[in-house]
């Protein structure tokens, strides 16, 4: 297995994107010293005797009471069994995994004031696959993601339940079978697990990753289906959007031109088409997928930042034995990206659709009527169109922006939150109904070309093409559809369409 040495604050995406895929992350032994140091100055505050919020004083609303030094073990404990009142389906393992690897990055940047073998118990944990189960419902994204980060703090003192060896136990029963033992938390170590933005963190950069891939997806997929439906590639012509600037519709024009180089189809109709423009869904390709890398990039900006913060509270300040109150956990930056790559997905997927009905209009595509030899004995794809249509009708609603909402909590002590949690938790859902989409265009415009034998694409379309009639033969009369939609959905999710055309370097979130 992959392990990742992570750099604590000087994480990249590229790291990220490994841990979500399945590596195991490893703390760089450079950032123990300022671990020991925040967490001897805990140590100094609590014997100054002073009250300090978080280490011996209540939470929230209940920030003036005064805790006696000889209970503040007790009232670490007690903050995270109160807290895990989450709801919902357990997120799953790899987002799981993906929080907690967030969390580990930020304790070790020496703020937080959590001891070295507390954070070793949460880096060992990912090192032997012992993943809490956490509710991935009742997160406002402020004051952090208290409840799912509970949930997972509560595992490491032996409470709740995880998941190890691929199986559901009693927390207890993980560690000991990866021969860990839980921990009893110190002054301030409970509030400083169980405060920050990870959990949001962690859906919003998954869902990231999964949109990057959609979005390459989309660009082959488009490329095909404007050579299905013999349509120009002169709008994809550099002049058109170096006069435009915007560094994402250059770059997606520069993609398109190069997936379709070459191909004999587009060769075929460059002299006596009667046919001026094409229809938007194939002309605007490169403002509408560019405009949509722009605002992917931007989140991935922000995310990357994020991820890289801490973002509990109060911070300690080893330097001069300081505990700082402020609001590092309100998740507003990730509630925006998350809001973002909402608009992103949604859009990916209906400029897709559209091009899907395009290509099943023959008043349209110059096709025979929904692809199919025999319109009327035969529907062809009349049905999986009406299915595209309502994946992305279901996107559009989802893509209400979450961050425009608030609701106050904790006796209007917390009067203002992100609702970051949600706005990121419903990001994967709308990937995967827009690569539903995209999969169905994949084989509406392998369908498409089909029909223009002998005839060929470019190379790399070819490829694509080549990769899907592997497992797909082309739809002569109706059979069962939803066999051939699942391969071709798994092409798009596994990332296998995306290799087929390695021979073009398609553009992606990272600068």
């Amino acid at each position: 297995m992959t392990t990742i040495v992570l750099m604590p604050g000087n994480a990249s995406l590229t790291d990220w994107r490994a841990i979500w895929r399945g590596a195991v992350p490893s703390l760089d032994p450079s950032c123990r010293p300022r671990i020991v140091a925040s967490a001897d100055a805990v140590a100094r505050i609590v014997a100054r005797g002073e009250p300090v919020y978080g280490i011996n004083t209540g939470f929230g609303k209940l920030a003036s009471v005064r805790i006696p030094a000889a209970d503040l073990e007790t009232l670490q404990r007690n903050i995270v069994l109160s807290h895990a009142a989450g709801t919902g389906e357990p997120m799953p393992v790899a987002v799981a995994r993906l929080m907690m690897a967030l969390k580990l990055a930020s304790l070790a940047q020496g703020a937080s004031g959590v001891r070295p073998e507390t954070v070793a118990l949460l880096e060992a944990m990912l090192a032997k696959d012992v993943v809490p189960v956490v509710p991935a419902q009742g997160s406002v994204g402020a004051s952090g993601d208290l409840a799912p980060l509970s949930h997972m703090t509560a595992a490491m003192i032996g409470v709740g339940e995880v998941f190890h060896a691929g199986k559901r136990m009693t927390a207890g029963e993980g560690l000991a079978a990866a021969g860990l033992s839980p921990v009893t938390l110190g002054a301030k170590e409970g509030l400083a697990l169980l405060n920050g933005t990870q959990f949001s963190t962690a859906y919003a950069l998954a869902a990231l990753f999964e949109a990057e891939m959609l979005f390459r997806s989309a660009l082959v997929t488009g490329a095909l289906s404007t050579d299905a439906a013999k349509g120009s590639d002169a709008p994809f012509d550099h002049r058109i959007h170096a006069l435009r600037h915007h560094r994402g519709q250059i770059e997606t024009a520069e993609t398109l031109r190069l997936l379709m180089e070459g191909s004999a189809i587009r060769e075929s109709h460059r002299v006596g088409d009667e046919r001026v423009q094409d229809p938007y869904c194939l002309r605007c390709q490169p403002q509408v997928m560019g405009a949509a890398l722009d605002v992917l990039r931007k989140a991935a900006d922000t995310l990357a930042t994020e991820a890289n913060g801490v973002t509990d509270n109060p911070l300690i300040f080893a330097e001069d034995d300081t505990a700082l109150s402020g609001g590092n956990f309100h998740a507003e930056p990730v509630a925006f990206a998350a809001d973002m790559i909402a608009l992103a997905v949604c859009e990916i997927g209906s400029l897709a659709e559209r091009r899907i009905a395009m290509l099943v209009d023959p008043a349209l595509s110059g096709l025979p009527a929904f692809l199919t030899p025999r319109p009327g004995l035969n529907s062809g794809f009349m049905i999986p169109q009406v299915t595209a249509a309502a994946l992305v009708s279901e996107n559009k609603q989802r893509a209400y922006p979450a961050s425009v909402d608030s609701i106050p909590t904790s006796a209007n002590q917390e009067d203002h939150v992100s609702m970051a949690a949600h706005g990121a938790r419903r990001l994967l859902g709308m990937v995967e109904n827009a690569s539903a989409v995209i999969g169905i265009e994949l084989l509406a415009a392998a369908q498409g070309c089909d029909f223009h034998a002998p005839l060929a694409s470019s190379q790399p379309l070819e490829a694509a093409r080549a990769l899907l009639r592997a497992q797909v033969p082309h739809l002569e009369d109706d059979r069962h559809f939803h066999p051939d939609m699942e391969v071709s959905n798994a092409l798009v999710r596994s990332g296998a369409l995306i290799d087929a055309v390695s021979a073009v370097e398609l553009p992606g979130v990272e600068a």
